[in-house]
This record gives C-alpha cells, structure tokens and sequence, in this order.
C-alpha cells in the first residue's frame, strides 16, 4: 500500500532515513508514500471546477468515539487559499478512500472574517467531548489576517467565536495545562486556548506552514519554508524541558520529503518559493499535517504548490 521515497547521493531511492526522535524513541525511522496518493485532488467529486482550483492545508483527525453516526473513521479538514468555506472529507482509512462532504463545515458567513477563511487546525477537547478548529481570515478592522477559533459537538456543525486569537496559521497543542501554538516559526501561548495568545520564541524564522506533535516534553516539527528551491517538507525536534517557553529553539533540521513524483510537481521547473498561494502547479510541497493514530503516524501534505493532499507513512526501521 505504500511506496518508498527521497532521493539522496549513494542512499537507496526507494526511501530516506529521517531522524524522528519525538516520535519513536531513539530509533530511525523512514517515511514511505501511499500508492493511493493522492487523498484530495481537483475535479475529485466534489472539488469540481473552481471548487476544487486550489487544495492546501490538511488537518486530520480520528474521529472520537462519543460521536454518534460519524461520516466515517477520519475526518480530513482543508481548504481553499481564497475559499468562503472550510472543506472536509471522510474516509474508513487514513489513506482512504476519502470522500468530499460537499456542503462544507464552517461557512464565512458564521464567521467574524471577511475575504476568505483558510488553514483549519484541529484539536480535540476530551474533557468537554468537542472539537476545536483554529482558522484564519481577515480581520474585519482591517488589520490583516488573523486567526479565530470555533467548536463544534460532532465535527459538522461549527460555532465560531469573533476572538482574535493572533496572526494567521496556527498548529496548536496542550503542553502542561496550557496551549501553545507555533505560527510561522514563533510559538504563542494561551491558557485556554480560547483566548488571545502571548508571542514567544521565534524558532523557524523563514517557516511558512508547520505541523506539531507532541511526546512527553518533545515536540516534533514539520514545515516547509518560503525561498527554498524547491520548498519542501523539513523537520526538527524542540525539548521543552530545556529554559522556559520563551527560550525555547530548534535542534538539527533534517528533510523528509521533497517532490519527486510527478503528482508533486516534480517534472515542473525548481524556481525560489515566494509566500502567498500558489496560481499554477508548482514544484514544492507544503502545508504538513500530522495524525497520530495509535502505533502509526501519517503525514499529509500540499502538492505542486496547492493542487492535491498526499500521505506517507512513518515505518519503523528494524
């Protein structure tokens, strides 16, 4: 079901060797593609048309238990660079198939932004049995795009709040009683997650769109960086054991996938990404997701710039 990846001098191109501490501990591991890819791309049913014209920023979850009649065992949320809805889709498998809800699941007109709502985050709040979407838009006092945050009881169904939150593409997680978020590089910290958040670290100073997960006091970072040629899926690890939250830095960074199949963009030229949203296929991957689901880790990524959402799975080494 899946295929190997990367391409390094004198190393076996049918996969590459990363360094995952956070995620099994002390070993190495590979990163390998689902021979489904890709999970979402245009003119699937559902993305027809302009509705499926630009394809970016995966969050996927497990869908918990106290949901009653779920759509299927995984929710994968995403979005439109310049969309008026958040998408979803669903599947029994983590590498699908996946199937578009085509109504959508958070409407900018239950919003408090205007112009477009983009990079949907998901946590799920065990306690309070509700799931949490972070999102941004742009603000209505004209103050450039910031991120707001809405609940929701089955993961349809969305109740956003207007609090501003703080600047545009957040990936939150709960460390110790309180939440933090990285966004571009900076961790943010709240204590509820449901308030405004307090800037900390810069830690990826050229970080465009990053994933997060967390063991113990590691955190795994996933992200890619506008001005690389090509952009591509990178990764590090933070110890936050190590000073306090306002210290905290990134330890060796490492690749994990760069385009090399042709659904990636890699026959398109290698030019220096530039921020902003993709209007052709590119050659670059972004927007990483992670899902943790029991023993296995899936990544979920943005292809040719915008235009479709692969997976790979992390494979212990033996």
């Amino acid at each position: 079901m899946f295929q190997g990846y990367a391409q390094k001098e004198g190393q076996d191109k049918s996969k590459i060797v990363v360094s995952t501490s956070s995620l099994e501990k002390d070993s190495e591991s590979v990163f390998v593609r689902s021979e489904n890819n890709l999970m979402i791309y245009p003119e699937m049913d559902g993305l027809e048309g302009r509705l499926g014209e630009n394809i970016n920023g995966p969050s996927v979850i497990k869908v918990p238990d106290w949901i009653e009649n779920p759509l299927g065992k995984y929710y994968m949320y995403f979005a439109h660079h310049h969309g008026k809805f958040i998408r979803l889709a669903y599947a029994n498998s983590p590498v699908g198939p996946w199937i578009v809800y085509k109504p959508g699941v958070l409407h900018i007109d239950k919003t408090a932004a205007i112009g477009h709502i983009a990079s949907p985050d998901i946590i799920i709040d065990e306690e309070t049995k509700t799931i949490r979407m972070y999102f941004h838009g742009y603000n209505r006092n004209k103050e450039g795009q910031k991120t707001f945050f809405s609940t929701s009881k089955n993961g349809i169904d969305f109740k956003a709040s207007d609090i501003i939150l703080g600047p545009s593409y957040f990936r939150v997680f709960k460390y110790k009683s309180e939440y933090y978020a990285l966004v571009k590089g900076a961790f943010y910290r709240s204590k509820d997650g449901m308030q405004p958040f307090e800037k900390g670290a810069l830690i990826l100073p050229k970080a465009r769109h990053t994933a997060v997960s967390l063991k113990k006091d590691k955190l795994a970072v996933f992200y890619s960086q506008k001005g690389d040629a090509p952009e591509r899926i990178l990764s590090c690890d933070v110890d936050l054991s190590e000073g306090s939250w306002k210290s905290w830095k990134a330890n060796e960074v490492k690749e994990v996938l760069k385009p090399e199949m042709d659904y990636e963009g890699v026959n398109l030229p290698i030019e220096k990404s530039v921020k902003g949203f993709s209007r052709k296929p590119l050659h670059e991957l972004r927007d990483p997701a992670i899902l943790n689901d029991n023993k296995d880790v899936y990544l979920y990524y943005s292809v040719s710039g915008e235009f479709g959402i692969g997976v790979a799975k992390l494979l212990k080494s033996n």
